[in-house]
């Protein structure tokens, strides 16, 4: 209503994406920032830093995992079934699409365009996840946990021995690129593997591939947004909250514990078809334990149950990694040509040598103090439990308190 942004006075109103015309505006301003970015050397006021083929390798790493973490999200936040077993439907959806999607060869692999290995990247999990969901969503709390954990290492034995299909652990095994063909043509109708001039711009092959991904993120965070506004997502979260007294009201709460797992298993086998094609080459090992705490870490960072806090998390998860080893290096640089009062302090902080002493060191190999792998796992760790303890919604809680403080400014009730 006008003047009213906050009265609804109807259902669908009140469930719409983008109730109000502020939330339409800033969406779209965001979109076009995001579009923009491979051209960020062209747009004034940009910055231009985004426009490198390193960043851009990096926010395609955050769109695949915004489409992993999603998946994970339906079933821990929304459907509130903590899941360990994440990393095992990511591998499984990236040997699904070596197979279809692979060059026939030595290792299986049928050459089938890209409209038919990703669909299947996400069927063959979300039917995997349908069989084995019986036996887990019997159980709750710490026991799912054990037994979705059970599937990471039954999943690396797998991988790992069948080297017809994954190649092995020393030498892995290639993924298909990404490219548009009807069928087998000799020349793909789009080459997103190759450098080429899109409306009057050059484009890179790391700038084509960004937006490709952009472009399935929105789509599976409308699906995911979607989902949650339907009766199934309804139900979802009623077993969340309370699954006894859901049951209690009608709510078939093996059914659609069943079919989350379905869901999140379909998503995870997406993204793990996705990172493999983005990376090129990967081993067995790559799908662990510990990628399936980075998106558990992904959800309660960003915040369980919301799709903007998972987006958020993703972002915070992929490019910590890189501020810490900029940062790093940047301290390194500071001790080694700087003097005075910052000098000193960096010098406590990173170790340069192999006798010096210092909480990260920045040297190959073992070192005094943390390298830069082992302090990003150190960090996702304290934030985790401090998330949990002050701010249970993560970066999405902070966001609702700010956007919460102007909405009452200058009151303070």
């Amino acid at each position: 209503m006008r003047g009213r942004p906050l009265l609804h006075t109807s259902y669908g109103a009140d469930q719409s994406l983008m109730p109000t015309a502020t939330k339409k505006t800033a969406l779209g301003i965001f979109l076009a920032l995001v579009a923009l970015a491979p051209f960020a050397h062209s747009v004034p006021l940009y910055p231009d830093f985004l426009g490198d083929n390193d960043w851009m390798k990096l926010l395609s790493h955050v769109a695949i995992f915004g489409i992993g973490a999603l998946g994970i999200n339906l079933l821990t936040g929304v459907a509130g079934q903590v899941s360990l077993g994440h990393a095992f439907f990511m591998g499984l959806g990236a040997y699904v699409a070596a197979v279809f999607g692979g060059t026939p060869g030595d290792l299986w692999g049928l050459g089938l365009p890209m409209w038919i290995w990703l669909p299947m990247a996400g069927i063959v999990p979300a039917l995997i996840g349908l069989l084995v969901g019986p036996a887990a969503v019997r159980v709750r709390g710490l026991y799912l946990a054990f037994a979705t954990l059970a599937l990471v290492f039954i999943g690396e034995w797998v991988w790992r021995n069948l080297t017809f299909i994954s190649g092995g652990s020393f030498s892995g095994r290639s993924f298909p690129d990404f490219q548009w063909r009807w069928w087998k043509e000799e020349e793909p109708l789009v080459d997103f593997t190759a450098d080429a001039v899109w409306l009057g711009f050059e484009i890179s092959e790391e700038a084509k591939v960004y937006l490709m991904l952009v472009a399935f993120l929105l789509l599976a965070t409308l699906l995911a947004k979607n989902l949650q506004r339907t009766r199934t997502g309804r139900a979802f979260q009623a077993i969340r909250d309370r699954d006894i007294a859901a049951e209690v009201m009608g709510v078939n709460e093996f059914r659609y514990k069943l079919m989350a797992f379905g869901i999140s298993s379909g998503f995870a086998g997406v993204a793990g078809a996705l990172f493999a094609s983005f990376v090129g080459r990967q081993i067995p090992e790559t799908w662990d334990l510990f990628l399936s705490v980075e998106f558990l870490a992904i959800i309660l960072i960003g915040g369980a149950g919301t799709v903007s806090g998972t987006l958020m998390g993703s972002a915070f998860v992929v490019l910590l990694p890189r501020l810490v080893q900029d940062s790093t290096e940047a301290l390194k640089r500071l001790i080694e040509t700087g003097d005075g009062t910052l000098a000193a302090i960096a010098d406590v902080v990173v170790a340069v040598s192999a006798d010096d002493s210092g909480i990260v060191h920045t040297l190959p190999g073992v070192g005094p103090g943390l390298s830069v792998f082992q302090l990003n796992q150190v960090l996702f760790g304290l934030l985790i439990i401090l998330f949990m303890i002050f701010e249970p919604l993560g970066l999405y809680g902070i966001w609702v308190r700010i956007r919460n403080y102007w909405k009452a400014w200058p009151f303070t009730y």
